[in-house]
Order: structure tokens, then C-alpha cells, then sequence
């Protein structure tokens, strides 16, 4: 009998085609956070059941936009760099799940297809974007990780822009916000591929870094834009009151899971 092989399809003989390996998935990145507050009902809109808003600041989000290169475990898809270059931007809340508290992301674009299949394995709602941001560089014209410096940011989707920022970093940080300091509740789901059968995988999971290293983290302002698109919904996410901004430049092991309940949707 044939043996097809592959972490995700497509599944071949050998197995190389297949969209992403096995993890530990590896990453090295750049990350720009915005925090602010919206309405606590728009967090609450986007948490289906059993997912509660979280007692403290429960209307908190982050825009974090990352600039990513990432591998499997050897390390080869380094030196072959359209397999490992890709960048992200994503909104994050918390919520409650059980009286423990969990980040979220409820909305994320990544410019490439392995970081899409990712994310289906993961349960984040992954889809195609534009995502772009300013690069540090110790010489030359680009800013420097130092206070003063100033860092862009913007997320089109569809050919419309969705989000758009400037950074301007003041001082060290202790942290890098603490909307997505948590581990992260996601869900995993697929319909079933029969009419009216409901979803064939539908799972509340909880996921977090296996490893993690991170330089100074650098806190600051920011001047943030969200914008109305006729297939998008980030902008209900609405700017009421900012928080702060960070930049840190982080690497991060991501090995699986741990699932908390299945068949419980709250998802049509």
C-alpha cells in the first residue's frame, strides 16, 4: 500500500511538497505594538461561547505588525529565504476562559501561504495582506532601536488600506504591553463537508511559545489610523483612548498545544 507523507497537504510519496513541516516552528522577529482602548462590546461581539471579556480593562487591544523569518526545526529554510520571510499584522484582545485569563487574536493578515497553513493549524483566522514597516539599521538613513526614533506601519487588505501608524520610541521598557502577554486561546474549526452537518473540527485550544528570548523592549507613542473596508471589520475595532506603543525584537519556538474542549461551538 502507498505511504503518502507531509506535515499538511499536499501530501506526496516523499513529502517535500507539503505547505509547511512538522513543528517546532522556530521565528526571529521584529514586533511593533500599538495598545489602545475600544468598546468593550466590540471585544465582546468578537468571543463565541465560553469565552467570557476579561474582568480587567476588558476593552484593551493590541496592533502588533511583525516583520518575521522563521524554519522548522534544522534551520534550512534560513538560507533559502522565500521560504522563511514573511510578514504579519494582527489584532489581539483578552478574554477569560474558566477565571484564567487568555489573549486572542480575532483578526491577521500574513503575506505569504506557509504562514496561512500555519495558522489554520494554530487557530488564527489568517488571510492574504500587505503589511509593510520601517526596518532598523545601525547605519545609514534608517532609525536606530534608540529614543527619538520613529518607526511606520501600514496593513491593506484587498487593495484597501486598513490600518496605519507612527511610532515614536521614548524609553526602555519593562515590557512589551500586556495585551498579548497571555497564552492564547484560539479555536480550530472546519464545516463538515456534508450540507447542514455542522463543523467536522470544531475546538477551543490553548497555545504559547515552547521558548522564548527577547532584546530591550522600547515603549513610546503613537499616531494610529483604522480605516472602513467593504470586506473587513477591524475598524469596529475603534480607537477610543491609546495606551502605548512598543518595539521588541523577540525569537520564539512554537511546538503545539493543548486542547481545552471540543464540540462547543459558538460558530455558524
Amino acid at each position: 500500500m502507498m505511504t503518502v507523507r507531509g506535515f499538511l497537504h499536499p501530501k506526496t510519496a516523499t513529502g517535500a511538497a507539503s505547505l509547511i513541516p512538522s513543528p517546532p516552528w522556530r521565528y526571529s522577529g521584529d514586533l511593533l505594538t500599538v495598545e489602545y482602548r475600544t468598546d468593550p462590546a466590540r471585544v465582546r461581539e468578537l468571543l463565541p461561547e465560553p469565552l467570557e471579556l476579561a474582568d480587567e480593562d476588558p476593552g484593551a487591544v493590541a496592533l502588533i505588525w511583525a516583520d518575521w523569518q522563521s524554519c522548522s526545526a534544522d534551520g534550512g529554510e534560513l538560507l533559502d529565504p522565500v521560504l522563511s520571510q514573511y510578514k504579519e499584522a494582527f489584532a489581539v484582545v483578552r478574554c477569560q476562559y474558566r477565571g484564567q485569563t487568555y489573549s486572542r487574536c480575532v483578526y491577521i493578515w500574513v503575506d505569504k501561504d506557509f504562514a496561512i497553513a500555519r495558522g489554520l493549524h494554530q487557530g488564527y483566522p489568517k488571510k492574504l495582506g500587505s503589511i509593510h514597516q520601517t526596518r532598523p539599521h545601525p547605519y545609514g538613513p534608517a532609525p536606530r532601536i534608540e529614543a527619538g526614533a520613529r518607526f511606520g506601519a501600514t496593513l491593506a487588505a484587498a487593495d484597501r488600506r486598513l490600518a496605519q501608524t507612527v511610532v515614536t520610541l521614548r524609553e526602555p521598557s519593562e515590557t512589551n504591553g500586556f495585551v498579548n502577554g497571555h497564552p492564547m486561546a484560539h479555536h480550530r474549526w472546519l464545516p463538515s463537508i456534508e450540507k447542514g452537518k455542522g463543523l467536522a473540527l470544531d475546538e477551543l485550544i490553548e497555545s504559547g511559545a515552547a521558548s522564548f528570548e527577547a532584546g530591550q523592549a522600547w515603549r513610546g507613542d503613537a499616531e494610529l489610523e483604522l480605516f472602513e473596508a467593504p470586506t473587513e471589520e477591524l475598524a469596529r475595532l475603534e480607537i477610543r483612548e491609546p495606551i502605548a506603543a512598543y518595539y521588541r525584537q523577540v525569537g520564539v519556538v512554537w511546538d503545539g498545544g493543548r486542547l481545552l474542549e471540543s464540540g462547543m461551538s459558538g460558530a455558524e
